[in-house]
């Protein structure tokens, strides 16, 4: 049995369970497995958008498939829940900090061995994939623990979100296959969608509304209201698509360009139903617009292999 203990956030008593037994899967459950997929598949398209062929550096690929993915975006995941315990204790009491499955400050160990194993592991991917881990940790930490405590403030959250999901890992990608710096087309892609991702983090502020609320927690959602954080979202999120169009066209890649339009085309109907129950459709959305956004990209990456 655990006892309960209180934690006292934003002037906000908040009881959290005491001590109780460890299970691994809570382990894992703490990292979030669901949340590895973009930046692993953003690093996918950084290897496509570089124009070298996986077989030729297959050991390096995989190293920062497991760099992107379990070690960085999960380090992230178990820094986030140990400094929002008490926001979860509210938002998602199951998760295993709020609900003592990872008992007393096993949660904050976690999170500092994971972020030395990254290191360790980014160590083999040489410079560019070195320093962007280090870029990538010290924003994951930057986002949750204070003082910065990036996701009080909604446009700064979603901003570091999106390049840690997005932005970095396609350069990062890139770099490492290529073994040096990526090329225009590759930095202005991995930019233009990774600042489309701001919208698309804004969207999973949604959940979190009376919580951000309670603890003061400046989400968009909380800032602007439900509505119209959805709608900046929406415009966010297309208008890079919209760009990306007009420079895939400029570089004599017409067929891809015209297949990253019909996606977003597609989107933009889905946005329109999206507007009608933000809230309620917000996850419905992130399973059906995000996963032609994050094809687009992969159409992206193939379309600028060769455009210097």
């Amino acid at each position: 049995m655990s006892d309960e203990r209180e934690i006292t956030a934003g002037g906000v008593p908040v009881a959290l369970p005491g001590r109780s037994g460890f299970s691994p899967l809570a382990a894992i459950e703490l990292l979030k497995p669901i949340t590895w997929f973009a930046p692993m598949w953003a690093f996918g398209c950084g290897v496509v958008s570089s124009g070298v062929a996986p077989s030729e550096r297959f050991d390096l690929l995989l190293l920062g498939l497991l760099l992107a993915g379990p070690l960085v975006c999960g380090t992230s995941q178990a820094v986030n829940d140990w400094f929002d315990r008490h926001v979860d204790a509210i938002n998602e009491p199951g998760r295993p900090i709020p609900s003592g499955r990872i008992p007393g400050r096993l949660g904050l160990c976690i999170a500092i061995g994971m972020t030395v194993l990254s290191l360790l592991v980014a160590a083999g991917l040489g410079p560019w994939g070195f320093w962007a881990t280090v870029v990538g940790l010290v924003l994951a930490w930057a986002y949750s623990a204070p003082p910065i405590r990036l996701k009080r403030n909604g446009w700064w959250s979603a901003a570091a979100c999106g390049a840690c999901y997005e932005g970095l890992p396609w350069i990062t990608g890139a770099a490492v296959m290529c073994g040096g710096a990526p090329s225009p087309a590759v930095l202005a892609a991995a930019a233009l969608y990774s600042i489309g991702a701001h919208g698309i983090m804004t969207l999973n502020d949604f959940k979190a509304v009376e919580g951000d609320r309670r603890f003061g927690i400046r989400s968009l959602p909380v800032r602007l209201g439900v509505v119209p954080a959805a709608r900046l979202a929406c415009m966010v999120m297309a208008l890079p698509q919209a760009v990306v169009v007009w420079l895939l066209a400029g570089w004599d890649r017409p067929v891809h360009a015209a297949t990253v339009a019909a996606l977003l085309a597609v989107q933009a109907a889905l946005m329109h139903r999206l507007l009608t129950d933000p809230r309620r459709l917000a996850p419905w959305y992130n399973a059906t617009g995000t996963t032609l956004y994050v094809l687009g990209m992969l159409v992206t990456a193939f379309a600028i292999r060769d455009v210097t």
